[in-house]
């Protein structure tokens, strides 16, 4: 039995569509299935926790999330017994760093077939952040600074739902990206890593903590990062005129931004973040308000997750 979590609103309302299409695919193949459709911010946690609840040996559970990179974060929060949960993903989002990273077909169709078929089965390790009175679970990258506040100012975007629907929602995120770029204020900043190596920075733009290579819609921020290695590879961006950081910015599609002076790319199992002030802070893409420090660190158990073979 597979049990799917879907998404309907991801892609600005593209998702419901694209589920009727996988409906009738699996009925095609007759595929024992139950799916839920999200209705509200956090329902996808929730039904994760209610489908995954008596996974066991005896009962495993085929458990598949649709929608964007934030339906993975909320998925992966909810899941309980993750010993004997095998996950998929379908995306129908805008970004898809996750299927950028995990070598998931962006096409909805061809990721349902790699689930289908089992192609590869691989390990994620699974990071959670503690903010305030609040945890979460993500799969890609978390923070605070500059990459949050873009997630923050896009997720509130009226063009964003408009451009999504002619496939150019990517444009938003490049233009807030612009403006907050030359409207921000860099940061005093403390980092903790391991609890025993501690760096401080004077003007950070941001730090993020990544469980994979890219984030932000294709940014190759950590180009060496492995999601099944035990260590969170954090990137530092500090000290850079507004000028050289528009300048560095779009070599990081391709992972050469790491040669810029002012790019520090670390390695850890756990990290404290301390920002002087109240900073925007997210967890794969989606927005979490903002404050001056966040804990980030592993769970114990990693999840098995099928990907293609290429």
């Amino acid at each position: 039995m597979y049990y799917f979590i879907v998404n309907p609103n991801s892609r600005s309302g593209k998702g419901g569509i694209l589920w009727n299409t996988l409906q009738e695919e699996l009925d095609r193949r007759s595929i024992a299935y139950e799916y839920y459709m999200t209705e509200y911010v956090g329902h996808d946690q929730k039904l994760a926790a209610k489908i995954t609840a008596n996974a066991s040996a005896d009962h495993p559970v085929h458990l598949i999330a649709m929608g964007g990179d934030g339906t993975v974060s909320g998925v992966l929060s909810g899941i309980r017994n993750p010993d004997y949960i095998t996950f998929g993903f379908i995306p129908s989002g805008s970004g898809n760093d996750f299927c950028r990273s995990m070598h998931i077909p962006g096409d909805p169709i061809q990721a349902l077939d790699c689930i289908l078929k089992e192609e590869k089965i691989c390990h994620l390790d699974i990071p959670e952040i503690t903010y305030g009175k609040n945890a979460l679970k993500f799969g890609i990258s978390a923070g605070m600074g500059f990459d949050a506040a873009v997630c923050q100012e896009v997720a509130s975007a009226p063009a964003k739902r408009v451009l999504n629907k002619i496939g150019l929602g990517k444009l938003v995120y490049v233009v807030i990206a612009l403006k907050q770029i030359l409207t921000m204020s860099p940061e005093p900043m403390r980092i903790c890593l391991d609890k025993d190596r501690i760096l401080s920075f004077e003007k950070v733009y941001f730090c993020a903590a990544m469980n994979q290579p890219y984030e932000g819609g294709g940014f190759k921020f950590c180009p060496d990062a492995l999601p099944d290695d035990g260590l969170l590879d954090l990137i530092v961006v500090e000290g850079l005129s507004k000028w050289k950081l528009l300048f560095c910015l779009p070599t990081a599609f391709s992972g050469k931004h790491t040669r810029f002076k002012g790019i520090h790319i670390l390695r850890c199992k756990e990290v404290e973040m301390t920002s002087a002030v109240p900073l925007s802070i997210h967890a794969d893409g989606e927005p979490l308000g903002r404050q001056n420090k966040i804990f980030i660190k592993f769970e114990k158990n990693s999840l098995k997750i099928v990907t293609s073979v290429l």
